[in-house]
């Protein structure tokens, strides 16, 4: 059985190590040793900043996201549609509508057509 000694904590830092302790590890023991593995091997001193977190940087890539719609949203509105619409209008070959030229009225012809006329036949058969 290994042996084990005794270090002095605050009792916030040690309570605060022990439901750490608790919730990923079986033992304090090997919670420890696993938090100084981690230094060691990365190279890192437990002071210093590992750089922005998730958090930061997702709301800067939304920032630059954002940035970046508004910037295309603009060059549609401003050089894509204009120049589409251009180039179409120059590809368009549609003939001239036909005007119905515009005569006098004494000159035009007037055709009086008889809408309704009378019975020829007296006798009422079809």
């Amino acid at each position: 059985m290994d042996s084990f000694t005794g270090i002095r904590f605050k009792k916030e830092t040690a309570k605060r190590f022990q439901t750490f302790s608790r919730t990923y590890f079986k033992s304090h023991t090997e919670a420890m040793s696993t938090m100084l593995d981690f230094f060691f091997y990365n190279e890192i001193s437990p002071k210093e900043k590992l750089g922005p977190t998730g958090r930061t940087i997702e709301a800067k890539l939304l920032k630059r996201i954002n940035a970046v719609i508004a910037i295309m949203r603009d060059v549609e509105k401003t050089q894509t549609k204009p120049t589409v619409a251009m180039i179409q209008s120059l590809f368009e070959t549609e003939e001239p509508t036909k005007k119905p030229l515009i005569v006098e009225k004494k000159y035009a012809e007037e055709k009086k057509e008889v809408r309704f006329r009378e019975k020829q036949n007296t006798s009422n058969q079809l």
